[in-house]
Formats: C-alpha cells, structure tokens, sequence
C-alpha cells in the first residue's frame, strides 16, 4: 500500500512549522512535499537588519532541505490547484511546469504587498517582503549617501540623503530605526560628507506609530525615533510619487530618490483563484484550520481567516506568532485525519510584542510586561535567537561584530531596481531577464503556471502587462513584512483614493547605476545606463481601491 501524500505550498512561517512537525510525526509512514519558490525559510523579522548592513544575508535564512531532512523540497510557484482532481500546478524556477497530487493540501502561501492606488507609487516605489528587496534597499541607501557625497549641488545632496518610508507598523518603523543608524554612520567619519545629515521620514495615516500595538510600546518607539532624528509624521501619507520625490497628502512636496512601502500585506492571491468562500482575500477555515466542504484542505498563516476563539465573531491577525502555531495545530489535524491522535482547535494568546529599534534599543511587553532600552533590546533578540529555527550562533555572531567594528557600507550591486517591482506576487524571487513573467508581454490574465495575478489593490486580476519595454523613471530607481510574519493590514496609508490614474502609455528609460551582467531577453533592449530590462509599469490602474 502506498504512502498517502501531503502536499505543502509555502514554507513561510505556517508552511515550515507544519512541515517541520508533520515530518517528527509522520515517521516515514507518508510522504511530506513542501512547494516553494525558494530553498529556504525566511526569517522576517530580521529583515531589517539585513537592508541596514548588521546581518548577512544568509543569516537570516534558514536551509529547507538541510533542517527537514524527512521532506521532499520540490522548487516552484504554486498555479493552477484542481480540488476536484486533488493536483497542483506549478511552474519550476526555469520555467518548466510540473503536477503534484496530494491526499493532503495544506494552504500556506503567506502574503505579498499590499497596493493602493495612489499616482506612481507602485512605479517608484519598493516594497520590504523578501530578501531581494532588502539587499536592494541596502545597496540604493549606500549608493544615494555616496552620490550626494560626491555633488556640488545642496538641492540634489538633500534629495539623495532623503528617505521616505510609508507605514508606521513593525515593518515601516523598524527599517526608520535602522535605516537612521545605518546612514549617521556612514557620513560620520567622511571629511567629504562633513554637514551632510540623512533625513529619514517616516508617514502614516494612523494617529501613532505602531498603531496596532499598546500605546505604551508606541510612545517608546515614537521617543526613540525622534530622538534619532527621524521625521515622524503621523496623519498623513503620500498622496503621489514621481521620479523627483512625492507629494503628500499635507500639500508638501519632499524631494526625495527612496520611497520605501511598508503599508502592511495582503494574502498571497493564489487562495483566492480556488472559488471558495472568503473573507477579505483569506480563505476562510473552521477552527481546525480546515476547509468547510473540503476536508481533505488546510489553511494556515496569512491565507487564511481563522476564527478567533478569544475574541468570538472576529479572525486571527495576520503575524509571525500566529502562522507559526497555526502550522503546528495543522500539522497535529492532519495526523489526526489519518486517525493518529485527535484534533485540535487553534487557540492562541498572544505572549507580548518586541520591536528592533537598532542599536541597544527596543521596545517589548513579554507576558504584557513593559520594557524598554537596553532590557528591551536584549529581550527582543533573545526572543529573536530563541524563535529561529536555526542559524542562531551565526546571528549572534554577526550581533557581536556589529557591536566592535564599524559596517561594511559597500554596493555589492547583485539585485537591481527593475528586478523587484513593487507590483508582484512572488516578492521572495528578484526577477530576471528570461523569465516567464519577465519576458512575456502577454501572458494575459495569468502566468505560465496558470496562477492568477492578483497583483491589484480592489483583488481583480491584472491584464496584460507591458513586458519588454524600458521602464519609467523612478525616484533614484529604488526602496523598500518587517513585520514579523505579515503586518496586519489595517491603519494603512494612502489617503484618498486616486482616480485617473496614468496608464497604458509606454513606459520610458530608467537609469541604473553600475554594470550588469544579465544578457536581455530578444525582445527587450540591451541593459545598460539608461535602460532596464523587464517591466515595471502597470497598464491597468484602477480607478477606485480600498484605501
């Protein structure tokens, strides 16, 4: 008799744990396949260091195939999924599709940005969800202090030198913190860069910063912040952005070449191409995490809605915290379907916050006590090793080196502008010419994998997309869930809706500082000074969104 399969889509933190537990439970006697586009875990929470030059890039990612040695890694984005047939369609990372069956499904597809149909930002602006993004934040932050270093002229110093970051959550607060630290140290022992002052700004329409947590954690913050010197602007937000900076919604005009969107996440919208109820484009599960009329189909993580049993009538937020023992309770349901044990409903209290503010401070309530500076910090990144499913001692490592010697601030150059679009629904792969969502200008209401490109603010799916063509300007061509494990999406930036959007002209030349060595596709023109190669430009703005 065969082994029954469990398919596994996603390896975020719902996705891994659920496969990390089925695998000590399973004991070989069914097979274990996780579906992801990548061949590790990303541990969000730390992303921010990352953009600021504190941690390697490899830190904060954790080996699938090396910490579940039980689970079959099959390579590849999630399409097209045939409940009836019980098959997922995927597409491989060269382009090559292939077809898993499954006894199992387990839906952990996490989240991607969210959009909001303001002017030019899903132009101009850079989202902070995958590794691309922030190793590019990290090299456009370096290259702008470097640039404005090397100009005579005061006005195009001060555009370089200013950041703009939209959202005040864990994510948007976070990288203000450590993005402040990180450009104070760069200009502070240059001669050449003596009276140059990096200006972080950090936007939201919410009334404080970290709004979805105690107010006692969101005036720490907020002290720390300004203390810094970071501009905290609460009440407002970008009302549109253009390649020479953006306008907010106060009538101001900040001259700027980095806008960073941290507004927070929306699920990942391959859950919603199922045709099964919803609820705000999550999927909506019992407190078993499984799919009503669907027994053989789990959820968890930031794609679905589950009940919340703590507070009756409403759904679990989408964090780290939750994901991660949402995973474990599916993996227990699914033994359980198999009549290994009973099942169990996901109850979960939260046991406190803790935000990274840089250096040695933080602000935490562990057990909803409150803390802050120096014991907040080391309870954060306490709280942070003991989380990590691996990779701890080469954290701390880099924690410690970071603490004795100065950063590296270097351009490495390995992930460009074009390559991570705001607008996408695979934020954790950076896009490169040749690839099917790179080199198809028509690919129509889906991709190769037949999977739906949600990629819009009001969740319909996008038309046809203007691939091949040089991509418009950008502010500086660059910016950048973190949140850990997904940002709640509520209190989001915006402002009014924009109607009247530009679209569907052809999109013009973007410059892009340093060499590349990614031949482009036929179709497309060489890469070079002023052209990038694959789109970046929507041609299909809405009229209306949900800000």
């Amino acid at each position: 008799m065969s082994r029954p399969r469990i398919v596994i889509v996603g390896a975020g933190f719902a996705g891994y744990r659920t496969a990390q537990i089925l695998s000590r439970t399973a004991r070989g006697r069914a097979e274990i396949v996780l579906l992801n586009p990548t061949d590790y875990f990303l541990y969000l929470p730390l992303l921010p260091q990352v953009a600021a030059g504190i941690l390697e890039p490899r830190r904060v990612t954790v080996s699938l195939s090396g910490t579940l040695p039980q689970v079959k890694l099959v390579l590849g984005e999630a399409g097209r999924i045939d409940l009836d047939a019980r098959q997922v369609h995927y597409t491989g990372p060269e382009g090559e599709g292939g077809t898993l069956s499954y006894d199992r499904l387990v839906l952990a597809a996490g989240s991607v940005n969210k959009l909001l149909p303001i002017p030019g930002v899903a132009e101009h602006a850079h989202g902070f969800r995958g590794l691309p993004e922030a190793l590019y934040l990290r090299d456009h932050i370096t290259r702008q202090v470097e640039l404005a270093a090397a100009t005579d002229d005061p006005k195009r110093c001060s555009s370089r030198c200013t950041f703009v970051v939209v959202g005040a959550g864990y994510t948007g607060t976070e990288v203000a913190a450590h993005g402040q630290l990180f450009t104070d140290a760069q200009v502070a022992k240059q001669p050449l860069r003596t009276g140059m002052r990096p200006r972080w700004i950090l936007l939201d329409i919410a009334d404080r910063v970290l709004p979805e947590l105690d107010e006692r954690l969101s005036r720490t913050a907020d002290t720390v912040l300004r203390e810094r010197g970071v501009d905290v602007r609460m009440g407002t937000s970008v009302k549109e952005a253009t390649s020479d900076g953006v306008l907010l919604t106060d009538g101001e005009f900040v001259d700027t070449r980095t806008l960073v969107w941290c507004v927070g996440v929306r699920p990942d919208p391959l859950a919603e191409s199922l045709g099964l109820p919803m609820e705000r484009g999550r999927l909506l599960v019992d407190p078993h995490l499984q799919v009503p009329g669907r027994p053989e189909v789990f959820a968890c993580g930031d794609a679905a809605a589950v009940p919340d049993l703590e507070n009756p009538g409403s759904y679990t937020p989408m964090t780290a915290q939750h994901a991660w023992r949402q995973g474990k309770v599916c993996a227990h349901n699914i033994a359980a379907s198999f009549g290994d044990g009973e099942r169990q409903a996901y109850r979960h209290k939260d046991l406190g916050f803790v935000v990274d503010l840089g250096g040695v401070k933080a602000a935490a309530n562990p057990l909803g006590v409150n803390l802050s500076g120096v014991a907040a910090g080391a309870v954060t990144r306490g709280y942070h090793l003991a989380a990590m499913p691996g990779n701890r001692v080469r954290v701390a490592a880099d924690w410690l080196l970071d603490a004795v010697l100065p950063r590296q601030a270097v351009q490495l150059g390995l992930v460009r502008s074009w390559s991570v679009p705001l607008d996408t629904a695979s934020p954790e792969v950076a896009r490169v010419p040749g690839r099917p969502e790179a080199a198809g200008s028509s690919a129509g209401p889906s991709d190769t994998g037949g999977r739906p490109r949600k990629d819009q603010p009001d969740s319909e799916p996008a038309k046809t997309r203007s691939g091949g063509e040089p991509a418009k300007n950008q502010p500086g061509g660059e910016p950048a869930k973190n949140q850990p494990g997904g940002e709640p999406a509520k209190n989001q930036p915006g402002g009014e809706p924009a109607k009247n959007q530009p679209g569907g002209e052809p999109a013009k030349n973007q410059p892009i500082t340093g060499p590349s060595d990614v031949a482009a596709p036929p179709d497309q023109p060489e890469p070079g000074p002023d052209v990038a190669p694959g789109p970046v430009r929507r041609t299909d703005r809405p009229s209306e969104g949900d800000a």
